[in-house]
């Protein structure tokens, strides 16, 4: 039953496959991309049941028993992700189906689009950390294509951007893993957590280690978030949806992996400079979103204070605070997906991207307003949407641990969330209408689709909080607890 683990990895990467051959066949490309995605979304349910069942579940693969082998190892923190993701990834289709056009369709789109979430997938569930290079470079490449789909000039100039400084940390990554195995001869994660407990984490480590937090900071967007903005602006409105929503999730996943699994014995020193990176990177998240004029900044600089404030909790590293961010990380998934969307729509009714620019949406467009309102809400974290559990869970750990400067940024940047979010709605959906009932551009039923689903999810993550906090304690208590994970790989009679 094992061998269903590796599914949300082979089974997108086979049907991206065949995709390419289909390419000019775009109704079936449709339907084979959005079947697989929610095939994928049911494996990861069964799998979450499978995991209370039975435990952390691991798959060794051509029968090498850990640490020698590669393998797969599911437990309810990463599957939760996989979840999320494969959701967010099905709905992101529905959206393109109708706006993403077919010059763009013909040019891959779906084959890349299943590569992107291989990627995504295969770094949540790999249990070794050179896989989750490996697994980072399918994810990257298939981005690499979908942001410079389409071939604009302002495309081409953040592309390279984004490739060059990927390309960096993919380097600096394969030093710091060349530096670990010198040093502890071994890439399995729960083996390195095993040695690093028996001989101490030595200055060597924690510089390693410290590399480590450099190279998943910049694809998280923690601290040096730089490129951030002009990457995630450019793709077509599904691509930015996908890459918001899935992208920095990775980083901080690893972060997670790296900092609670791995090298947890100096968090005097490696949780400090999270913390403080955290912070920094909140008060620019906040700087950026109040300065921004355009909606695609706004946006990008709100996923920004997210990275800043989920990464506070790790910071504090608390069991509560990691049952905060477990619980933030799905909501917030969910919830970037659908502010990009529902942004990218208003710029393709209005042709405007300046939030002055736009106005009296509401009006001719009264679903897709209030849509957005919820989606604002939840992002705030007004009850009971999905946001404020998650919040309230990482407050709780800062205020166990007394780290109320960390309490003080977090909280505060959802003012800023708040006031961001809310200048965007009372400015471009009330007020007199700049669009003549002539000039009314409907919009497409799987557009709107798409909208529904992720307010169902979202109003659903939040009202539904007590079905899913058994899976979300569950992973807090795994990460919380390095034992737990390194018996269920290491135990070689499981």
């Amino acid at each position: 039953m094992n061998n269903i683990i590796v599914l949300p990895l082979i089974v997108p990467i086979i049907t991206a496959t065949l995709l390419v051959f289909l390419n000019n066949n775009i109704k079936l490309q449709r339907i084979v991309s959005l079947v697989t995605m929610v095939f994928v979304a049911c494996i990861s349910v069964v799998l979450l049941q499978l995991i209370q069942n039975e435990g952390i579940l691991r798959l060794d693969f051509s029968g090498w028993m850990p640490p020698f082998g590669i393998l797969f190892v599911a437990d309810s923190f990463s599957v939760l992700l996989v979840l999320a993701a494969s959701i967010v990834t099905a709905i992101c289709l529905i959206y393109a189906f109708s706006t993403i056009g077919e010059r763009h369709e013909k040019m891959y789109f779906y084959p890349f689009v299943l590569f992107l979430i291989a990627g995504v997938n295969g770094s949540f569930l790999t249990g070794d950390i050179f896989n989750l290079f490996v697994c980072f470079e399918v994810m990257l490449l298939a981005s690499y294509v979908l942001i410079a789909l389409g071939g604009g000039k302002i495309q081409l100039r953040e592309s390279i951007k984004y490739v060059l400084i990927n390309v960096v940390a993919s380097w600096m990554f394969l030093v710091a893993l060349a530096y670990l195995y010198g040093t502890l001869k071994t890439l399995n994660m729960a083996h390195i957590a095993q040695r690093v407990a028996e001989a101490g984490q030595d200055p060597l480590l924690t510089v390693v280690s410290l590399t480590f937090l450099v190279v998943f900071g910049l694809k998280a967007g923690l601290l040096l978030f730089f490129w951030l903005p002009g990457s995630y602006s450019v793709p077509p409105t599904a691509v930015q949806a996908l890459f918001a929503a899935l992208l920095t999730k990775v980083g901080m996943y690893a972060l997670f992996r790296t900092f609670m699994l791995m090298f947890p014995l100096q968090p005097e020193i490696t949780h400090t400079i999270i913390g403080v990176m955290a912070g920094i990177t909140i008060i620019a998240g906040c700087m950026g979103a109040l300065a921004g004029r355009d909606v695609r900044t706004i946006a990008t600089y709100n996923v920004i204070i997210s990275v800043g404030f989920i990464l506070v909790a790790l910071a504090i590293g608390t069991e509560s605070a990691m049952a905060g961010a477990v619980y933030y990380l799905v909501h917030d998934i969910l919830g970037k997906a659908f502010l990009f969307l529902l942004i990218g729509t208003m710029v393709l009714v209005t042709g405007e991207i300046v939030v002055k620019n736009m106005n009296g949406l509401i009006r001719i467009y009264p679903l897709f307003g209030w849509l957005f309102f919820i989606m604002m809400c939840a992002l705030v974290g007004i009850p009971p949407l999905s946001g404020f559990i998650g919040k309230v869970l990482i407050g709780q750990g800062a205020v166990e641990t007394e780290s109320y400067v960390l309490l003080a940024l977090a909280f505060g940047s959802s003012i800023i969330v708040m006031y961001s979010l809310l200048r965007i709605f009372l400015a471009s959906f009330f007020g007199e209408t700049s669009i003549n009932e002539e000039d009314k551009m409907p919009i497409p039923r799987s557009v709107m689709a798409s909208f529904v689903l992720l307010a169902i999810f979202i109003i659903g993550l939040g009202v539904g909080a007590e079905g899913l906090a058994v899976y979300v304690n569950d992973a807090a208590y795994t990460l919380s607890n390095p034992s737990v994970y390194i018996d269920a790989i290491l135990n070689t009679n499981k």
